[in-house]
């Protein structure tokens, strides 16, 4: 069986208020995707990785790969108008490359903190039910809004509400199987791939997440970033 990673480095991170997409940000000594791609580069169980990046800025990513040196980066593949259509492309761009029986592992490029035992824990239970999705329970209170968030109407029950995170694995005739199924409804307004799978009947199984999986979206997400890296894999997994 093969795993094989995709990176999505699509978006173009205007939230952060700047010019160059989050992804390629400096963090300390390295852009934003290069801690991404070494998590599973150093993982022994991810064969291959596979990118979808920003069409202008898919030169300066082989430059960036030229530099740092992760060979395990096998393609890019240019990122489509939505994150939904830049997970498509990804995932139909290989379809002459996995069987059946593969894995592949869809991760957000602006999230580099990333414990190697995330991974294998999401591959074990995707091995065993076809899809794993890294999660965390909700421990603040939640209420139902109406207005966009203005004002709250009713508690949701916490105990049935959990936060899901990336990575997220499926085993590949699954997820390609979901995504043509969107495509020939001509759907392309998912966020991420277990929407995609829940919406077409699905149950996604869980593995463990960590609160300080975090996908850089704001300015003050690079220096909590910093600090986390300070921390060791165990540390951040188990906290």
């Amino acid at each position: 069986m093969k795993h094989v990673a995709i990176i999505l480095a699509g978006g173009s991170g205007t939230r952060m208020g700047g010019a160059m997409p989050k992804q390629f940000l400096s963090l300390m000594d390295k852009p934003v995707i290069v801690y991404t791609l070494e998590n599973f580069q150093r993982n022994e169980n991810i064969d291959e990785i596979l990118v979808v990046c920003i069409k202008d800025w898919i030169e300066h990513l082989k430059e960036i790969l030229d530099e740092f040196k992760i060979p395990k980066v096998k393609w890019i593949v240019e990122g489509g108008a939505t994150g939904h259509d830049s997970s498509r492309n990804g995932i139909f761009f290989l379809k002459d490359k996995l069987e059946d029986g593969d894995q592949v592992i869809i991760h957000d490029a602006a999230r580099p903190i990333l414990p190697q035992q995330a991974i294998n824990e999401m591959l074990k239970v995707s091995h065993e039910k076809g899809n794993a999705s890294l999660a965390i329970p909700c421990y603040e209170t939640v209420l139902f809004t109406e207005d966009g968030g203005k004002s709250g109407l009713k508690e949701l029950d916490r105990s049935s509400i959990m936060r899901v995170q990336t990575p997220q694995a499926y085993n590949y005739k699954l997820i390609r199987s979901m995504y043509e199924k969107a495509e020939a409804e001509d759907k392309h307004d998912f966020i991420y791939a277990d929407l995609v799978c829940t919406y077409y009947g699905e149950r996604i199984y869980f593995s463990k997440g960590f609160t300080n999986n975090i996908k850089i979206t704001r300015k003050e997400d690079i220096p909590l970033c910093k600090a986390l890296m300070k921390f060791s894999d165990e540390e951040l997994f188990n906290s």
